[in-house]
């Protein structure tokens, strides 16, 4: 069983090793992707039964998949530059992202 999430969509992180900022906006509670990627990508071997976070990367294009323990809480409240920002979250306020609210029907 997985241990709880320390952090959340919305927060602001730092990748621990290399150092890029980013936004969380979603979180597995468990590595949810394939063997295959994670032989390729994961070269510190973190562990899969913890969360790992989808994160937007500042100043880039792309998204990256990583292990909790690869993450640390952002110091830096400015918000991040990427093109997904504003298909996923509606608003930044205080150093943190708001998902957009879907319209309950």
């Amino acid at each position: 069983m997985s241990e709880l999430a320390k952090f959340t969509i919305g927060q602001l992180v730092q990748h621990r090793l290399f150092a890029y900022r980013g936004v969380i906006y979603e979180v597995d509670p468990v590595f949810m992707l394939s063997e295959q990627w994670y032989q390729q990508m994961a070269t510190s071997c973190p562990p899969k039964e913890e969360p790992w976070y989808h994160v937007l990367v500042d100043n880039a294009i792309h998204s990256t998949y990583v292990a909790e323990q690869n993450l640390l809480i952002d110091p830096d409240v400015e918000p991040i530059k990427h093109p997904g920002v504003e298909q996923i979250f509606e608003r930044f306020e205080d150093g943190i992202y708001y998902l957009h609210q879907r319209a309950l029907q």
